[in-house]
C-alpha cells in the first residue's frame, strides 16, 4: 500500500451541522419533558426524591439536605445550554418524576449526550421512563446529529443495564475517566447513530404501544428483544 492509498472516511456530503437545542418541550402518549426550572419543578421533585439518597450515588452532585438546597443547585442550571437539563413528567401519575440533559454538545462534529439522568422511585420501570428517554433520543437524530451517547460510572449495573437495554451499543471502558467526590471513577461508554435510529425507532414504537401490554399492565414483548438486533455490541458485564 503506498502513502496515496491510505484508507480514509467516507466523505459527509450534504451534511450539516445541526442547531444546539435550545427551547425543548417533548410529548408523548406517557412522557412530558420540558426545560428544568427551580420554581416550577423543584419542590415537586425533591418531593419525590427525598428520603432515597442512594439516587445520586453516581453522579457529580447531591444528595442534597432539603428542598431550599435543591432549589439552589437548580436555579443556578436552569439557564444552561450544556448541559440543558428537562423535567420529566409522568402523564399517567402526573407525578414531575425525573431529570436529564443533553450535554457535552458539539453540532459541528454531530455528536450529543444524554447524561444527569436521576429518576426518582415514581419514575424507574415506568412506561414514561422508556418513552423519556426515546423522546430525547428521536429529538438529536431528527436535529440531524450523528451520533448519542451514553456514559456512566462502570460500577453503575443498573445504568449499564438502561443502555443496553435503550439500544445503545457498548464501546468499552475509559480506565480512571473521572474524579467525581472524591473518587475515581472508570467510565462505561455507549452510544447509537444515525443509521440505527430508523430501526430504534420502530423497536420503541412496538414497545411503547397499548397493545404490548395485557391488562395487568405485563409487556407482551420486551424491549431488550426488539433492541437486540439493533445493537452492534453488547455489554459482556451484564
Amino acid at each position: 500500500m503506498t502513502q496515496h492509498e491510505r484508507p480514509v472516511g467516507p466523505r459527509l456530503d450534504g451534511w450539516t451541522a445541526p442547531a444546539a437545542p435550545d427551547d425543548v418541550r417533548l410529548e408523548g402518549r406517557y412522557a412530558q419533558l420540558e426545560r428544568l426550572s427551580a420554581e416550577r419543578h423543584a419542590a415537586m421533585l425533591f418531593r419525590e426524591m427525598q428520603g432515597h439518597d442512594w439516587l445520586w450515588d453516581y453522579l457529580a452532585v447531591g444528595p442534597f439536605g432539603g428542598t431550599a438546597q435543591y432549589h439552589r443547585w437548580m436555579h443556578g442550571v436552569e439557564s444552561g445550554t450544556d448541559p440543558l437539563f428537562l423535567a420529566i413528567r409522568d402523564k399517567q401519575t402526573e407525578k414531575w418524576g425525573g431529570v436529564a440533559a443533553f450535554m457535552r454538545i458539539v453540532p459541528e462534529m454531530g455528536v450529543i449526550e444524554v447524561g444527569n439522568i436521576n429518576f426518582a422511585p415514581c419514575l424507574q420501570q415506568t412506561r414514561a421512563a422508556t418513552e423519556a428517554m426515546a423522546l430525547m433520543m428521536g429529538w438529536a437524530f431528527d436535529a440531524g446529529y450523528r451520533r448519542y451517547e451514553w456514559k456512566c460510572d462502570s460500577l453503575n449495573r443498573p445504568s449499564r443495564r438502561a443502555a443496553q437495554r435503550l439500544g445503545f451499543s457498548y464501546e468499552g471502558v475509559f480506565r480512571k475517566h473521572m474524579v467525581v467526590k472524591g473518587r475515581s471513577r472508570d467510565t462505561a461508554w455507549f452510544a447509537v447513530t444515525d443509521d440505527q435510529w430508523p430501526a430504534l425507532k420502530e423497536a420503541f414504537e412496538v414497545w411503547l404501544s397499548p397493545k404490548n401490554f395485557d391488562a395487568h399492565g405485563r409487556q407482551v414483548e420486551s424491549l431488550s428483544d426488539l433492541t437486540r438486533l439493533v445493537r452492534v455490541s453488547s455489554d459482556p458485564s451484564l
